[in-house]
């Protein structure tokens, strides 16, 4: 089993900028993707970034191109997420998600997570 734990949501301006934080424990594998999805209230979860193992490459949704960085510490087993110039529309539940074992699908496809954390909440003001 992987768990999963989110850390660094809160409440910011509009502009302001907010680092996500998701630590995993436990039986980790190498190769396997790992990524941030958000869900806002009444909408679908989408896909926010995705990593590759080695952090060498990356996918990011059309919505936070130019301002979310996502990074991983393979040593720590920490991926992150740095959200700079954040919007109203970014407010949402973030999720930190991995796989459960090397499935080689493409960082653009949301399917194959196996493992979620709890989410962490984020609110941006107007």
């Amino acid at each position: 089993q992987v768990q999963l734990v989110e850390s660094g949501g809160g409440l910011v301006q509009a502009g302001g900028s907010l680092r996500l934080s998701c630590a995993a424990s436990g039986r980790t594998f190498s190769r396997t993707r790992m990524g941030w999805f958000r869900q806002a209230p009444g909408k679908e979860r989408e896909a926010v970034a995705t990593i590759s193992w080695s952090g060498d490459s990356t996918y990011y949704a059309d919505s936070v191109k130019g301002r979310f960085t996502i990074s991983r510490d393979i040593a720590k087993n920490t991926v992150y997420l740095q959200m700079n110039s954040l919007k109203p529309e970014d407010t949402a539940v973030y999720y930190c998600a991995t796989e459960s074992y090397y499935t080689g699908l493409s960082l653009a496809t949301e399917s194959g997570y196996n493992y979620w954390g709890q989410g962490t909440q984020v609110t941006v003001s107007s």
